[in-house]
């Protein structure tokens, strides 16, 4: 398979994730500076995503994709303020975590895995992969490491959160953004060379089919 980039390369996710650490540490730096001040923390988690938007606006990111960055932080700290508890700003995190995986889990059995047409719209191919066999269940086997990516932080995030842990969650939310986003890309892409016939392509190059795909072992 001669494929010289990796999804790190293709998708970018290692920068977003960064970015997206920001505003959490900041929110528990400030709680914490503030004498567990519930407006200190927001505030400063506030003025960081603000920061983080015009750096990442700088650098040519979609308008649209930063909002959506802004809006997850006002949420957040809106639900924090509304409940009086600092925990809380992290319950809209541990929500999308599960929802995601529900998603991406789902994806996997309807045979759409969505790293699949993650990468396919990011490399312009449309749905051209799902009528590759192969990379259809190659992208079906990496879609499982990120469904336990977001199992994994779950499971360190709701106990935390019910242990009312603000500073461990700020930790644990810094420590499971881009560093496990990073080593979910380099698994999955491992997943998926391992996966793909050695004479395969590669990404870019789907193989196409003109009858429907095959049932891929069931995508692993």
């Amino acid at each position: 398979m001669a494929e010289p980039e990796s999804l790190a390369e293709v998708l970018g996710g290692r920068r977003a994730a960064l970015d997206a650490t920001v505003p959490p540490v900041a929110f528990v730096a400030g709680w914490v500076i503030g004498g567990r001040s519930l407006g200190t923390g927001t505030a400063a988690a506030l003025v960081a995503a603000l920061v983080v938007a015009a750096l990442r606006l700088r650098q040519g990111d979609r308008p649209r994709a930063v909002l959506i960055g802004l809006l997850g932080v006002g949420v957040a700290a809106l639900i924090a303020l509304r409940t009086g508890r600092a925990e809380d700003f992290f319950l809209l995190q541990i929500v999308t975590n599960a929802l995601s995986a529900l998603a991406w889990a789902v994806s996997i059995v309807i045979r759409w895995p969505l790293l699949g047409v993650v990468v396919g719209t990011v490399l312009g191919q449309k749905t051209r992969w799902r009528r590759d066999p192969a990379l259809l269940r190659a992208y079906g086997k990496g879609s499982w490491v990120w469904v336990l990516q977001y199992v994994l932080r779950l499971a360190v995030f709701v106990p935390l959160w019910a242990a009312h842990a603000v500073v461990a969650l700020g930790v644990a939310r810094a420590v499971l953004t881009w560093p496990l986003v990073a080593a979910c890309l380099a698994v999955s892409w491992w997943v998926i060379r391992r996966s793909l016939p050695a004479d395969h392509p590669g990404l870019r190059h789907p193989r196409a089919e003109s009858s429907a795909p095959a049932d891929a072992d069931h995508l692993g």
